[in-house]
């Protein structure tokens, strides 16, 4: 018998199971696709020696995340590039607000009347980063928080809708820039804790950056199953679980599924009937001949680029998704594109980007034009330089990643108070109704993204289990 069982190979499936051996546990870890990755793999969509990111390309929480840090996957081949800017955010004037590594640079890219504010807003919780990442993306544990007055700060700042924090600044540019960034988790602005989301992003880009994986999210997944063989784990790909009874003996089962599937497979009836799904995104990987022909200079040398013209027209198209049950006339696109640090995702002279918007959950349409026109707007010639497009909108997601339900990236909307009390009001979030089985998805907390804490923190809860029984 083993001890512990993990059904699925994402990130966080694969944290977890890293966490387990790591403490002497046989593990074993069981993936329905013919590869491990989950929301952090690489793949040729488009064109022969074009190597895309099908889901997460850009990584800040990855690159800050504690579980990570505390592993030694450099040694499995995991190598973080940066390029010479985490992020720029242009405007249709040809300028463009910047997300640098130094808050000063950040702060003169807003301009004089909103440089100070900015300044003031993050200087209380960067020199206590590591602190404060450690104790925000541990939530909710029943162990004290490391740092509870740091944690108590940003949570006065932070709690409140993003809309309140921006009244901060005077001016359009620092307003966009940071709606942008609380669109990350394809939230309405006006939700409570969306400021959080935005300050732990810029945080974030200036404590470590913004990177990419070298040769693509594929080695994220990649160095965590070495690492987990080399500690004696085992991992199974081709192996698709329709019920408990489709697993071999073991002390404890964990899900890096969705509650969905986990109540079907696990027979847990209605119990997560309350969880609720969020917008869904429409994405484009793009094979390019030469890069993104941006009118903003910052924009050509960034890693990632978010693409709205203003707080307003941002705002406009997270409500259209989210709640007006619509795709949006001017979507906000997050962008990435690797090439501009990693040569080897493309043949020499191309480069590979990536971009997306939001749309409703499951929506079948196809918005193409209007991710185009939008480019356009900002990269006048992009569509010249177009070699191949891949697209995929709700139903292809959530075909290539399960958890993706309705082609949700964020397993579960993460707004309201879902965004963090998920996947229900519990002091044992990871917890379900069979005490040997656990939940350690994106849909529970720290919620979504490339980090593996959600793995890391349900196998604190696994352990203590199996220490017990």
């Amino acid at each position: 018998m083993l001890d512990a069982v993990v059904v699925g190979a994402g990130p966080n499936g694969l944290t977890a199971a890293v966490e387990l051996a790591r403490r002497g546990f046989s593990v074993a870890v069981f993936e329905a696709r013919d590869t491990v990755g989950g929301g952090s793999r690489t793949e040729e969509l488009t064109l022969p020696g074009f190597r895309h990111d099908p889901c997460a390309a850009a990584h800040p929480l990855g690159v800050n995340s504690p579980a990570f840090r505390a592993m030694p996957l450099e040694r499995y081949g995991l190598e973080w590039l940066h390029a010479e800017l985490p992020m720029a955010h242009p405007f249709p004037d040809g300028s463009a607000a910047v997300l640098a590594r130094s808050v000063a640079e950040t702060a003169a890219s807003f301009g004089p009347r909103d440089a100070g504010a900015y300044r003031r807003l993050v200087a209380p919780f960067l020199s206590k980063w590591d602190t404060l990442a450690h104790d925000f993306m541990s939530l909710p544990l029943t162990a004290l928080p490391r740092d509870p007055v740091t944690l108590a700060r940003f949570g006065l700042a932070g709690l409140p809708p993003s809309t309140w924090l921006m009244r901060r600044f005077r001016d359009e540019r620092a307003r966009a820039l940071f709606a942008g960034l609380v669109a990350h988790v394809i939230a309405p602005l006006e939700g409570v804790a969306t400021g959080a989301v935005g300050l732990v992003f810029a945080l974030a880009a200036h404590a470590r950056g913004w990177p990419v994986a070298r040769g693509g999210s594929q080695s994220i997944a990649d160095a965590l199953t070495a690492y987990l063989e080399d500690l004696g784990g085992a991992v199974h790909t081709d192996y698709e679980v329709k019920r408990l009874d489709d697993l071999p003996p073991a002390r404890a089962y964990v899900f890096d599924t969705s509650p969905a599937a986990l109540a079907r497979i696990a027979g847990f009836g209605r119990h997560y009937e309350g969880y609720r799904y969020g917008a869904g995104v429409f994405k484009i990987d793009y094979a390019l001949d030469g890069p993104v022909p941006w009118t903003a200079e910052e924009a050509r040398v960034a890693g990632t680029v978010q693409v709205g013209a203003s707080r307003a027209e941002i705002g406009a198209a997270l409500r259209a998704a989210s709640r007006e049950g619509r795709a949006p006339d001017a979507p906000f696109l997050i962008t990435v594109q690797p090439s501009v640090v990693d040569p080897s995702r493309a043949p020499e002279g191309k480069q590979v980007f990536w971009a997306y918007g939001h749309v409703p959950n499951g929506w079948t349409g196809d918005l193409t034009d209007a991710i185009e026109r939008q480019l356009e707007r900002f990269a006048p010639g992009f569509r010249d330089r177009v070699l191949a497009r891949a697209t995929a909108g709700p139903p292809l997601l959530a075909a290539r990643n399960a958890n993706y339900v309705g082609g949700d990236i964020a397993c579960g909307a993460a707004s309201g108070l879902q965004l963090m009390l998920r996947p229900k009001l519990s002091l044992s979030p990871y917890g379900t109704p069979h005490p040997a089985v656990f939940l350690c998805s994106s849909a529970t907390p720290p919620g979504p993204g490339v980090h593996g804490m959600s793995g890391h923190n349900a196998a604190k809860a696994v352990w203590r289990r199996l220490r017990e029984s």
